[in-house]
């Protein structure tokens, strides 16, 4: 069985006393039972966050990194630098860096940064997903063949050094939600195209991602192919955040 995983994703949210409060909600209500979870804060509070899960099982997550080691790339920060922070994991090509920010990453950059994570003994967790029109023009399989395929490409595809997060574009931060049904056809087929890269797809966790909250957890992470949650608005108050790892135990214990 994939130990289930739930990520909270914060983003460009709380201030450094929010934060501190936040994990120490967390940490004063963790769930038992076979779950990871993980925080994963705006960059300049790795290491204060570090200080304050150091005793606990909780781990540590970058929202991105840079693929340089080192350089001058204003602004940037290198995988070994996340690395330094006892961090475990760096999310990668995440949608809103896709279509949103700046330059709008593309997959070559992903690419380049999901290998730069790996190198510095980070575990990635690569973002793929389909806009609406895309949905809407019945590409969502052919975009997450091409987005897998080419995000990781040279990359190491063991169970133990990837995560791939389903993020249909079109749910994130919308309150929009795929359907139980869509998420796990989108799952399976990421799991299919795995095996077809590197045949040890049954190790590799996916998780889901897009407006997840405790109401509509429990039904999505039921599905086979689903092995947690990488979550965003809900993961700021702790008794949303835990509530949605508890869903997420209670159907992977059905």
């Amino acid at each position: 069985m994939r130990l289930p995983l739930v990520a909270g994703n914060w983003k460009m949210n709380l201030d450094l006393p929010k934060a501190r409060e936040l994990v120490a909600n967390i940490r004063a209500d963790l769930p038992a039972g076979p779950i990871e979870l993980a925080v994963c804060p705006p960059s300049i509070y790795l290491f204060p966050m570090a200080k304050a899960i150091a005793d606990t099982d909780l781990r540590l997550g970058a929202q991105d990194l840079y693929h340089e080691p080192n350089g001058a790339f204003t602004g940037e920060i290198s995988a070994n630098m996340v690395r330094e922070t006892n961090a475990t994991y760096a999310i990668i090509g995440h949608s809103e860096r896709r279509h949103v920010i700046g330059h709008h990453e593309d997959d070559r950059m992903i690419n380049l940064k999901v290998r730069a994570a790996q190198q510095a003994e980070l575990v990635p967790i690569l973002c793929v997903g389909e806009t609406l029109a895309e949905r809407q023009a019945e590409q969502t399989l052919d975009v997450l063949t091409y987005q897998l395929g080419a995000g990781l490409i040279g990359c190491e595809l063991a169970g133990s050094a990837l995560v791939i997060a389903y993020e249909p574009v079109w749910a994130i931060g919308t309150g929009q939600v795929a359907t139980p049904e869509q998420a796990q056809e989108a799952h399976a087929h990421i799991r299919r195209e795995l095996a077809r890269l590197n045949g040890q797809a049954a190790a590799v966790r996916i998780l889901y991602g897009g407006s997840v909250k405790p109401d509509n957890a429990r039904e999505i992470m039921a599905q086979s192919d689903v092995d947690g949650g990488l979550v965003g608005g809900a993961s700021l108050k702790a008794d949303s955040f835990l509530a949605i790892a508890r869903e997420t135990l209670a159907a992977k214990s059905q």
